[in-house]
């Protein structure tokens, strides 16, 4: 909204005409994100902490150290979040970009799901919350109307296209196949954030990582000197999306600081589902979905650990870690939280580096 005003203004006072430019609009979301949680953050956390229905359920077979350290912090974290990602945008950004729309309903639908699952954590104080079954069909829902939107929103002979990174030329067009990939991308992403949310700070750290690069790559997606010098698929009125993932930006590294060791406050279900689709959402609409693959790999990592633990009981009767999600398993070996936590941001920032440079390197 006030992006509006002070462009209307501009014809009048020129300094304005600085809330033109992409750049300084998302360094300007980041801090209106991040102040609003740092703000509000301690008044929502006493509210929450007033009544013990908020505390986050812990799960009896895990780590001792979660019972002991970790009862009795509120979840719903993702609330401060969503709340601050909101009205950064909306002060900010073209709220009549398509995109930004699109992006706006992946994140509150997902975090609509995530809610309904703490709410029911909470109320029948176990850790089991909404069935996966009921989980998978309501994200597959959402997940399909996002990408429907998102097909009709580009142009059609763009609408298909799979890019490999790495390569100059290596596009292909995989037509209606498209949308049961599409679903995997926004589903497997919001599960995966969702499972690496287990320590404090684990999953914002990198959250806040692959935002920046998407930052990057939607920046140079949008701009059409740059996209045809990287050689990579140029997408029309994308940039305005930097601005919603600036607000992201801030208000994960606002929630950091009260995530931060010991945890003041969890994120829950309704903030990494709804960020890992908004992950997933955006790299569908900047058609770099193998990009995400490898600046997520944290997540992927989390998420593969999941699965092959449950294939492996099932079929072999055995188990290949101690305990999944993965850091777990380095819990379960003696590991302290704080190191499996840095440990893992550091692998995030070197996948992350390696996906910036497919950006060149082609």
């Amino acid at each position: 909204m006030l992006n509006y005003i002070f462009q209307e203004l501009s014809s009048n006072f020129s300094f304005l005409n600085v809330f033109s430019y992409i750049t300084f609009r998302t360094g300007i979301a980041v801090f209106t994100s991040l102040f609003i949680v740092l703000i509000f953050g301690p008044i929502f956390i006493r509210y929450l902490k007033k009544s013990a229905h908020f505390n986050q359920p812990i799960r009896n077979d895990g780590p001792v150290s979660h019972i002991i350290k970790k009862a009795g912090t509120p979840t719903f974290g993702g609330i401060l979040i969503i709340f601050g990602i909101l009205i950064s945008t909306l002060l900010w950004s073209d709220i009549k970009n398509i995109f930004i729309l699109i992006c706006l309903f992946s994140l509150l639908s997902f975090a609509l799901i995530g809610f309904f699952d703490d709410f029911l954590k909470i109320k029948f104080k176990n850790s089991r919350g909404i069935s996966a079954l009921s989980k998978i069909i309501f994200q597959l829902f959402f997940s399909l109307m996002i990408f429907y939107l998102i097909s009709i929103s580009i142009n059609s002979e763009q609408r298909f296209l799979l890019n490999l990174p790495f390569y100059k030329n290596l596009i292909f067009d995989i037509g209606y196949f498209y949308f049961p990939f599409a679903a995997v991308v926004i589903i497997g992403s919001s599960n995966a954030v969702n499972l690496t949310d287990g320590l404090d700070g684990l999953a914002t750290v990198p959250l806040i990582l692959v935002a920046l690069t998407f930052t990057l790559i939607v920046y140079l997606s949008g701009n059409v000197i740059f996209s045809e010098y990287l050689k990579i698929i140029n997408i029309k009125n994308i940039s305005e999306v930097c601005i919603l993932l600036g607000a992201t930006i801030g208000s994960c590294l606002g929630f950091l600081w009260f995530n931060a060791p010991p945890a003041k406050i969890f994120m829950g279900d309704t903030g990494s589902l709804a960020l890992g689709s908004l992950l997933g959402t955006v790299s569908l609409i900047s058609k770099h979905e193998i990009v995400l693959l490898i600046a997520g790999g944290v997540f992927v990592l989390e998420a593969m650990s999941v699965i092959i633990q449950v294939f492996s009981f099932k079929l072999f009767g055995k188990r290949v870690f101690r305990m999944a999600p993965l850091h777990h398993h380095f819990e379960k070996k003696g590991w302290e939280e704080s190191t499996i936590v840095i440990r893992f941001w550091i692998i995030s920032i070197i996948l992350v580096l390696i996906a910036l440079s497919s950006l060149k390197l082609r």
